[in-house]
């Protein structure tokens, strides 16, 4: 039985809000960004990749957004197309705004950072304007970004997506997604985190990143106690993740999974929690338990760290089936029940 049930009368499964971008990753891999030369281009940005991943996968969706008046525009936007994401509300900008650029560095499987170029950035114009009633009220559930928070006019924006889903019976996904480069201080991040997290139905972050949501109000000593603060406000799961170490899945019926990963070669240290997500969600849309929609997500997430992209490298979902197939007899189960 499912866990949480949408609305299956909706055309749309997932309409994400936020940020589109491009990756450029090193194929000169192994060493600094510095002596880098020579990269692959590739659509980023977490809700891109949440969208690329949950198309992929099979599901229907849109996105809300803004992008840049011109051939980089253009890219995204075609990308968009041909993984069969409706584009009608992923608008271009009017004041020369450019899409925000990412060189990756991935100096070695565990060690990898990011150089983001996001001056006058176009996923941040996305404004109120853009967001359409009929449009939200089209779909299953919505993703908002915490990326998409940290400024106006793109915080209204995220904001009007989430108050018009509420409204209409959508579904909200609050994917924290901090980037510490796009906030003026700690307070205004936990303000707006917290907005969005009391008003949501699926909470996903880092323990980094529930302690920045939860700043104002008291930090939680530990993860069961972050839980049950965003069960309060009415959310049926809250996914908190621990790295390498794997993630923790709380439902508020009481019950409580440790999820662990699949052994993988590793390429690289980003790219994983869009795998985890998208995978996720597309297993509750397909009704399956909590326990298999996480196993399915953690192997997503185990693929895309063993894979040079992140948007490109997202699997189908018979992909997925077969990785988790090949290595489930030899490593065992990767869901652990605990409580």
């Amino acid at each position: 039985m499912a866990y949480i049930n949408f609305d299956e009368s909706k055309t749309l499964d997932v309409i994400p809000v936020g940020r589109i971008a491009i990756d450029f990753n090193p194929t000169d891999m192994n060493m600094p960004l510095s002596q880098s030369s020579n990269f692959n281009k590739y659509v980023g940005g977490s809700p891109a990749n949440i969208a690329v991943g949950l198309a992929r996968l099979g599901a229907k969706c849109g996105f809300i957004a803004r992008v840049s008046d011109d051939q980089f525009g253009d890219y995204v936007t075609d990308y968009f197309k041909n993984e069969g994401i409706d584009v009608s509300h992923v608008f271009r900008c009017t004041g020369g705004e450019n899409l925000g650029l990412t060189f990756t560095e991935i100096l070695s499987p565990t060690q990898s950072s990011i150089l983001m170029y996001r001056d006058g950035v176009a996923d941040l114009q996305v404004c109120v304007d853009d967001v359409d009633e009929e449009y939200v009220k089209s779909a299953k559930a919505v993703v908002i970004s915490g990326t998409a928070l940290c400024a106006s006019p793109s915080r209204e924006a995220a904001l009007k997506t989430l108050f018009l889903a509420k409204k209409n019976g959508v579904k909200v996904i609050f994917d924290i997604d901090y980037r510490s480069y796009t906030w003026k201080n700690f307070d205004e991040i936990s303000i707006y985190y917290s907005i969005a997290a009391k008003n949501s139905d699926i909470v996903i972050g880092s323990r980094e990143e529930f302690d920045l949501t939860e700043k104002i109000d008291g930090v939680c000593a530990n993860d069961e106690e972050s839980a049950a603060r965003w069960f309060s406000y009415g959310n049926r799961i809250v996914i908190i993740k621990h790295g390498k170490e794997g993630s923790y899945a709380y439902l508020d019926d009481g019950s409580a999974y440790k999820v662990n990963t699949f052994p993988v070669k590793l390429l690289k240290g980003f790219g994983g929690g869009d795998g985890y997500a998208s995978a996720f969600i597309y297993s509750l849309l397909q009704g399956k338990e909590v326990p298999e929609a996480l196993e399915f997500a953690t192997a997503s997430a185990s693929m895309l760290v063993s894979a040079h992209s992140c948007s490109e490298a997202m699997p189908t979902a018979a992909a997925v089936q077969k990785f988790i197939d090949g290595l489930k007899p030899t490593c065992g189960e990767v869901i652990v029940k605990v409580k």
